[in-house]
């Protein structure tokens, strides 16, 4: 017999609850709440199929080898390649590359003599067709359809039996078994189960678009993300032309990966060499520069640190960081004001880490108190001076991880001098943070 009972979904979370709050009781989110009317069939015990407990050794494997998304730096950072029944979720900003990527990897995989579809539920056929013949990506086993109903999707999935599909995006996508508009909590969790079991059974690749948030975070429930075997954000400014690829979760591979692409008129095209990429063309003989050999997830990146210091004609002086959290450019300079007995009261304090990108891991507090240093005193760095290392509120350097991928790679890329904490396993590098005013300010 059929019952009904309304429920309250939290459109954040995607938590459920039997009364309406002002506040989420899980996220904590103010009016996210959202009514929804759900009808469920109770079976009877007795009729009800069970799965029997089998030994895995005796379970036969699927025998469905991956395949190229005919970009070999993304296979790798995917670990194998495209998995067949596998469901992979890829978010980023609005205009960020998503669907230019996407179309890439649908005419790369056509052209290995296998049926791609791309279905759309924001972009008609047109749209998709001109954005195709800019890339060069019109293929005879690329198809499309621009809809917004699960059923004409699954429909022609069972026609077609395509070895790769896409959807974009999730959000646009709305099935007519369950209640609410498309994008709510109710439509995401209905039209991704329903997408997955398709592809599962007749072993079709998935690569699911999700939007993402003001705050960057991916939208919709957080269950989306454990239902897909694989996360991916596509991250960067759309006014830079580079773009970062993290691996969030990946049940096929390594995870924390992260690959660089170029935005340029044929579309998106990997940075074969990023270990340099964001230093540009840079000038080591001006000062309030300096090199820290960063590490995002598994990949060393020199990448340039830049500190103007300047006098302030304000009650208040500015403290400005671009790239990183200026609460770590506050901490930094009172230790400095603490330790090396600076008085920063009366200069404007400017701080960014060039070339656009983001970095948030400790080791770069070193090279930022280098280049604040550096700009204090007028004095420019060693030309290929590289610092690494973490900055604790005594003054202390401390080792970060990955020193022995930084180590290499500074040596490979011929840094020197290379400058970083003290390391038992190492023997060498700095103690106190005194030696950065000594060693190289009053030489």
């Amino acid at each position: 017999m059929a019952k009904s009972k309304t429920i309250y979904v939290c459109q954040a979370c995607g938590a459920e609850s039997l009364q309406w709050h002002g506040q989420c009781p899980e996220c904590k989110a103010w009016n996210t709440l959202s009514q929804f009317r759900e009808s469920k069939v109770l079976p009877s015990a007795a009729n009800t199929p069970f799965e029997v407990a089998r030994k895995l050794k005796t379970v036969e494997d699927a025998k469905l080898a991956p395949y190229s998304s005919g970009l070999p730096e993304l296979d790798r950072v995917l670990g194998h390649g495209l998995v067949p029944g596998g469901a992979f979720l890829i978010s980023g900003e609005p205009g960020i590359g998503k669907s230019t990527l996407l179309l890439q990897i649908a005419g790369l995989v056509a052209a290995q003599d296998r049926v791609v579809l791309y279905a759309s539920g924001e972009e008609a056929l047109t749209q998709i067709k001109a954005r195709a013949e800019r890339l060069g990506m019109l293929h005879e086993n690329l198809l499309a359809i621009a809809t917004s109903k699960i059923d004409d999707i699954v429909i022609n999935m069972r026609e077609l039996k395509p070895e790769l599909i896409i959807v974009d995006s999730v959000q646009t996508v709305s099935s007519s078994q369950v209640d609410g508009v498309p994008g709510n909590v109710t439509q995401i969790r209905a039209v991704t189960g329903e997408l997955i079991e398709a592809c599962r059974s007749q072993g079709t690749t998935l690569i699911l678009v999700g939007h993402v948030t003001k705050d960057g975070v991916l939208a919709g429930p957080r269950l989306l993300e454990h239902m897909v075997d694989t996360v991916i954000a596509l991250e960067g400014d759309r006014r830079q032309m580079f773009r970062l690829l993290r691996i969030f979760k990946n049940r096929f591979g390594p995870t924390e990966e992260l690959l660089i692409f170029q935005m340029k008129q044929a579309g998106l095209e990997v940075v074969a060499d990023p270990s340099t990429f964001f230093l540009g063309a840079r000038d080591p003989k001006l000062s309030g520069t300096a090199v820290v050999m960063a590490v995002d997830g598994q990949r060393p990146l020199a990448v340039e640190v830049q500190a103007l210091v300047a006098r302030s004609f304000l009650n208040i002086p500015r403290r400005t960081a671009l790239g990183f959290d200026v609460n770590r450019l506050h901490l930094l300079l009172a230790v400095l004001e603490k330790r090396l007995n600076l008085n920063f009261a009366q200069v404007d304090i400017y701080a960014k880490v060039g070339g656009g990108i983001r970095l948030q891991e400790p080791g770069l507090d070193l090279a930022l108190v280098a280049a604040v240093l550096s700009s204090y005193y007028d004095c420019p760095l060693p030309e290929k001076s590289v610092f690494w290392g973490e900055v604790d509120l005594n003054g202390q350097i401390r080792p970060v991880a990955s020193h022995e991928l930084r180590f290499n790679q500074a040596k490979r890329l011929g840094f020197n001098p290379l400058i970083y904490p003290y390391n038992s396993e190492t023997g060498g590098g700095i103690t106190v943070i005194s030696f950065l005013q000594h060693e190289l300010f009053h030489r």
